[in-house]
């Protein structure tokens, strides 16, 4: 009996679960073209943005050399060019 039960869940229920999800991952939502220009431009305006703080932070750093500034964070090495 016990047999019969592994059997079925290996050959019904394992096939069954896994095409659900399958399914299930099929029909999620795809990034449409808009949303692939609106995240773009998103990007694009947060690179200018970061490009005037840097810009603020350089010329405060020139006026007060005993300022730091807050955030060191590293240039991203994103190229647009590359994304799929």
């Amino acid at each position: 009996m016990e047999t019969v039960l592994i059997c079925a869940f290996l050959f019904v229920g394992l096939p069954w679960v896994i095409m659900h999800y399958v399914t299930k991952w099929r029909q999620a939502p795809k990034i449409t073209e808009e949303d692939e220009r609106m995240l773009d431009e998103m990007y694009n305006l947060a690179r200018r943005l970061e490009d005037r703080v840097n810009t603020v932070e350089r010329i405060v750093a020139a006026d007060n050399p005993d300022w730091q500034p807050g955030l060191n964070a590293p240039q991203s090495n994103y190229q647009i060019e590359r994304r799929n």
